[in-house]
């Protein structure tokens, strides 16, 4: 009997019922994980501790469906095509001043408590005002010169979404 059950789950009998089952299982696959859970993998160090490079992780698209990005998201940021993709921190949106003194942020003159950083750092950026439709991101690993780090503002545009976990 156990026999039978096998080789019925391992060896089905090929219906058209059944090629059509095959064939929608696909297709959803294909749509979810092409538009929707974009699969990515972490490699860098600039979201430490919070995201460990060589972790794998999927990048939720319909997170700003209805909304737009908001300090502290946490948002995939797309480079070149989807293939490459930044993973930053979201730290003020259209209108707001930022800046960095010793290390510290400062949005519109206040600074701002951020537990998730990693390794303080000497940074010191004079103050910009983040431009219409824009974002300001940065990682959350500031232990590195700012010269070798990515962040800055970005269009909303180029926000992908956010990672799944």
């Amino acid at each position: 009997m156990t026999g039978d059950l096998i080789n019925k789950f391992f060896f089905p009998k090929i219906t058209r019922h059944y090629l059509l089952r095959v064939v929608l299982v696909a297709l959803v696959t294909f749509i979810i994980f092409k538009y929707v859970l974009i699969p990515f993998r972490i490699q860098g160090e600039s979201m430490a501790p919070t995201y460990v490079t060589g972790s794998f992780n999927f990048c939720f698209t319909m997170r700003y469906l209805f909304s737009e990005p908001a300090p502290p998201d946490i948002v995939t940021v797309r480079m070149a095509g989807r293939k490459i993709m930044l993973l930053k921190r979201v730290v003020a949106t259209e209108g707001q001043s930022v800046e960095f003194r010793e290390g510290d942020l400062f949005v519109d003159g206040k600074k701002v408590d951020e537990p998730y950083v990693s390794g303080k750092s000497k940074w010191n950026l004079a103050p910009a005002v983040v431009k219409p439709g824009h974002v300001y991101v940065v990682g959350d690993n500031r232990s590195m010169p700012a010269e070798s780090h990515v962040f800055g503002q970005t269009p909303v545009e180029r926000i992908v979404g956010v990672p799944l976990w």
